[in-house]
């Protein structure tokens, strides 16, 4: 390790000092959106796709690279107000699929809509158009960029689901990219929500859900005999859900995730025989990340697994090795592979760690060469960072918690501190570079990132400490990490502030009420503060019993949670920033306790981004809030 980072520590684990300071970097050097994303190799290797994200002026374009020629052009452009663009991947070498997003409103209800593009690069121009789209005759999908499957040996068509003849019961038709003709491949059925191909193309399975009653089910077409079986029963609202992750290039052989115990685990099963068999688990942790499959025999070879040493675990001896291998050759990094060619001769792979922001490189076997080609963040210089550390901590019922601490260069003692809770809450937190933490920390705070009750990962229990317990152990889950903080000389007893987003948000808010004397200060980025009306608003969706499920029905008990309803308790001052177009957590929610703490002449501060959405999509608004969190913090922390 560089030795500016060499660490004197003495007294305990957390107490350290160092003969180098921090220097702080602008705002914008965190706060701007990274640089390039999601590269993505077309099947030859020889042209590669990504996104740009420009500062002047501020836009986002698709953009593709011929890698032998050194021609770029520029496909489709966003101001990520209007339209964002969701995804994007090669159909083959000469055209892309891209889909896009956009919010929609209908009476008092806001929603998010989705098309699909084929956009060709084989000309002197892109060109561009709609693909999967309705006829007169046909009612218009909200989602249209469902791909079922790029069909591996049809380089012109796609399959895609669509709900043409009943709204959410998607049939499954098959579109050609180059003139959008299409035609029906299976009809929408009895509450079939999702559907999967095999490996080679044909659709053999359907994921069912009643929102209603919560009866879920899978149901596969085994063989040639047109008929769908029923595999898997539960009901979503009250077991655990068994979830189907895909074929293997025997199209017999299906892998699902379902819980061992209290973990989520792999298996496999043959639809033949019904047998089924374990293949990966984990004691500790869930096994829920997605399947690994080789480009190059088609099959599968591994799953991602968030506690593996790579995050990946591989059963293929030969990408295993090549793991190793690029582990060896960059020492220090997180290594993932992220794309292949067809013959996986070419390759990228994106590195970060805690301190140095992501990086992606080219890679080529045959000629075992690598280099750098696209960074997320630039402007940012890992000799002013910090690393994060593992640590663990025991809540006042005894369950010991997991989370990771990130200590500003030159610490002496205890520093002002930012508990940091993840939104959610089905969600968790994990080492590697996080923007947000960086920025806190080359401010000088010390940041703790718990993963509380309610995260997810740590099996089935721990999960459902969310259903209906906002605001009860979750939330004396992070007042046991504060006092945790102080207790350990980690953190200053009155610098202390809580800072989070969404589901975080509602509990930075709800400590102000629950723990009014415990912290200096809170910030809320599009947090919900009004459970009732979260509930109420559900109505509008078709998810309005899991809502329920989620958060609870009873009307008093919703309120008792609800920070809005209680700003006569807080203490400290607050500062909620919030996404006027939020689909996700809507704005009035951020209003609704701003506006009671002001009728209390509370200290509060109060920021509605322009065309905001839910993941400070736009890069003003994201310059916007990293700068009044940094004016407010400094007021309150320092």
């Amino acid at each position: 390790m560089n030795g500016i980072r060499l660490l004197v520590c003495y007294l305990s684990f957390y107490f350290c000092v160092t003969d180098v300071f921090a220097e702080e970097l602008a705002v914008e050097s965190f706060s701007q959106l990274p640089s390039h994303m999601r590269p993505n190799l077309s099947p030859s290797g020889k042209k590669i796709a990504y996104i740009k994200n420009y500062l002047s002026p501020e836009v986002t374009v698709l953009t593709s690279v011929d890698l032998a020629t050194g021609k770029k052009q520029l496909l489709v452009k966003s101001d990520n107000e209007k339209i964002k663009i969701k995804w994007f991947t090669w159909a083959n070498e000469k055209t892309l699929i891209v889909s896009v997003k956009y919010t929609s409103t209908q009476g008092r209800t806001d929603y998010t809509e989705t098309r699909l593009l084929a956009v060709d690069i084989d000309g002197e121009k892109p060109l561009q158009r709609q693909i999967a789209k309705p006829k007169r005759s046909q009612r218009a999908s909200q989602f249209q960029d469902t791909v079922v499957s790029f069909l591996p040996d049809d380089p012109e068509h796609i399959l895609v689901a669509l709900d043409l003849d009943k709204a959410n019961l998607p049939g499954v038709y098959k579109v050609n990219i180059y003139n959008d003709k299409k035609s029906r491949v299976v009809r929408g059925r009895a509450m079939i929500r999702n559907w999967m191909a095999d490996r080679q193309g044909q659709v053999r399975l359907g994921s069912a859900l009643d929102y209603t009653h919560g009866d879920a089910g899978i149901k596969v077409q085994i063989g040639d005999d047109n008929t769908w079986h029923k595999m898997f029963e539960y009901n979503a609202l009250k077991d655990p859900a068994i979830t189907p992750l895909g074929f293997a290039k025997d199209p017999n052989i299906l892998y699902y995730s379902q819980y061992k115990g209290d973990k989520k685990a792999l298996y496999k099963i043959d639809l033949t025989s019904r047998e089924s068999e374990l293949v990966f688990e984990d004691e500790n942790y869930d096994v829920d990340g997605s399947l690994i499959y080789s480009r190059k025999t088609n099959d599968v070879i591994g799953v991602y697994h968030s506690q593996s040493e790579d995050g990946r675990v591989y059963w293929d001896k030969s990408r295993h090795k090549f793991q190793k291998s690029l582990n060896r050759a960059l020492p220090g990094k997180d290594v993932y592979l992220v794309d292949f060619s067809q013959d996986e001769s070419i390759y990228l792979l994106y590195t970060e760690n805690d301190f140095t922001p992501g990086t992606y490189y080219f890679g080529n076997r045959k000629e075992k060469s690598l280099v750098p080609v696209l960074d997320q963040y630039p402007a940012l210089l890992p000799e002013v960072l910090t690393e994060h550390k593992f640590v663990t901590y025991t809540a006042r019922d005894g369950t010991e918690l997991e989370g990771y601490l990130t200590l500003p260069l030159g610490a002496a003692g205890p520093v002002a501190t930012i508990l940091h809770p993840h939104g959610g809450p089905g969600a968790r937190e994990y080492d590697g570079f996080d923007y947000w933490t960086s920025f806190f920390a080359n401010r000088g705070y010390a940041v703790f990132r718990p993963n509380f009750r309610g995260s997810t990962g740590y099996g089935y229990e721990f999960a459902q400490s969310q259903m209906q317990g906002w605001g009860l152990t979750m939330q004396d889950d992070l007042t046991d990490a504060a006092n945790w903080l102080v207790d350990q000389n980690i953190a200053l007893k009155d610098k202390i502030c809580i800072v989070g987003a969404s589901y975080g948000g509602y509990a930075a808010a709800m400590a102000a009420v629950k723990t009014p004397d415990l912290f200096e200060c809170a910030i809320s980025f599009a947090g919900v503060t009004d459970l009732k009306k979260m509930v109420s608003t559900s109505r509008r969706y078709l998810n309005s019993n899991f809502a329920k499920k989620q958060l609870g029905a009873d009307s008093e008990d919703l309120k008792s949670r609800s920070p809005a309803y209680h700003a006569d308790k807080v203490k400290i001052p607050m500062l909620f920033i919030h996404g006027e177009d939020d689909v996700v957590v809507a704005v009035e929610q951020s209003e609704a306790m701003v506006s009671a703490l002001r009728s209390l002449d509370k200290e509060v501060e109060f920021i509605e981004l322009e065309n905001g959405d839910h993941n400070l999509s736009i890069q003003r608004n994201r310059h916007i809030t990293f700068k009044a969190m940094d004016t407010f913090l400094k007021k309150h922390l320092n």
